[in-house]
């Protein structure tokens, strides 16, 4: 199979879909691989680094694109993106459909079939390609959480960690999954006040068991919920609904019970995010204000730390992308139930029911067009 890897586009994307190590592996498995020039710059790796793994090298995306018979990228297509799948074409990488019409509706025209990494699954129910990005997002917010706190950039003053005779900051981290396990061990671990919530009683229980006394731990009822913002300074929200748009946690009406100069860091931007205010900024201007409530809602957060994200993020893809490029789409999801979940559109047709519950549009079950 020739695959193929263009270079990003998205505004402050320096990750890449391909390592050069995956590169090799397709390439000592009988694949060819093609990778646009300079694909991989972001993330520390050269054209030369490519060629020595095996790979040619594409002068532009045009010809990656019209050579390939699996793309294999980082962030979702854009427009000028998906005008250059063709149908039959295999394209795995992140698509973030539910909060997205306008590129659901383009990969539809497409007729390529279209895997997304964040609804592959796996046999502990856990989302495989979606968990690194998670964790370097979790990781992340309270680093830029605390930036944006600072006076000058429109938060509240406040330092996460106090001072002796200084309270720290309170951080709530609202949803206690991937993100919000590593948000709030970074966060306490530079000496701020934090409560995680969530609405699964086991998993707090887990937390409680892991982390001790580290962190507090709560149940998400609305009531807690808003009681525990009024008082934080910074707000991450870690809530995630496999495939679907992300729930609304906190109302316009809400944000003006918070601290002035509080901040809301939307982990779940990428899925239309959890704050009714949220909306997408990028790494170039990352954060803005509403209500005298600092928003910080960059839609691709681990692109902050390419290299260090394209190494987790290829770790976790590459068995995908052999397999798909070993056996083909429709034998490796017929074999694989978990990377069947990750289809979400095939030949014109929605697969993931999520997707169309979000968008109010007919999805068919994956299974049906194996």
């Amino acid at each position: 199979m020739r695959i193929g890897c263009p270079k990003e586009i998205k505004p402050q994307e320096f990750r890449v879909g391909l390592t050069p190590d995956a590169t090799a592996e397709a390439v000592a498995h009988g694949h060819t691989v093609l990778i646009e020039t300079g694909a991989g710059v972001g993330a520390g790796f050269t054209d030369d680094d490519y060629i020595a793994a095996g790979a040619e090298i594409a002068p532009d995306a045009t010809s990656v694109f019209e050579r390939a018979d699996m793309i294999v990228k980082v962030k979702e297509p854009q427009p000028v993106e998906c005008a250059l799948l063709r149908a039959g074409q295999i394209l795995f990488t992140y698509l973030h459909l539910a909060p997205d019409p306008v590129q659901t509706k383009a990969l539809l025209a497409s007729g390529a079939t279209c895997i997304a990494y964040e609804t592959v699954t796996d046999a502990r129910g856990g989302l495989p390609l979606l968990a690194p990005m998670s964790e370097v997002a979790g990781r992340l917010a309270p680093q830029v959480g605390a930036w944006t706190l600072q006076k000058a950039n429109g938060g509240r003053g406040v330092l996460m960690g106090g001072v002796p005779g200084v309270a720290p900051a309170r951080v709530l981290v609202i949803g206690g999954g991937v993100v919000g396990t590593h948000a709030a061990r970074i966060a306490a671990g530079m000496g701020a006040d934090v409560t995680v919530l969530d609405r699964s009683l086991p998993r707090l229980r887990q937390l409680d068991d892991q982390f001790g006394g580290m962190f507090k731990t709560g149940y998400a009822s609305k009531a807690a919920t808003m009681e525990l913002a009024r008082a934080a300074d910074m707000i991450v929200g870690a809530v995630l609904i496999p495939g679907a748009a992300a729930p609304k946690l906190i109302s316009r009406d809400e944000l003006k019970e918070l601290k002035p100069g509080a901040v809301l860091v939307d982990v779940a931007i990428d899925q239309g995010g959890c704050f009714e205010t949220s909306r997408a900024t990028t790494h170039q201007d990352p954060i803005y204000e509403v209500d005298g409530v600092m928003h910080y809602c960059v839609a691709n957060m681990p692109g902050a730390v390419a290299r260090s994200s394209t190494l987790a993020l290829g770790n976790a893809t590459m068995p995908f992308v052999l397999a798909l490029a070993d056996k083909g789409w429709k034998e490796a999801c017929r074999t694989d139930p978990h990377l069947l979940n990750g289809l979400n559109v095939h030949a014109g047709q929605l697969t993931y029911a999520a997707v169309g519950t979000a968008l109010g549009l007919s999805a068919v079950p994956a299974e049906s067009v194996l």
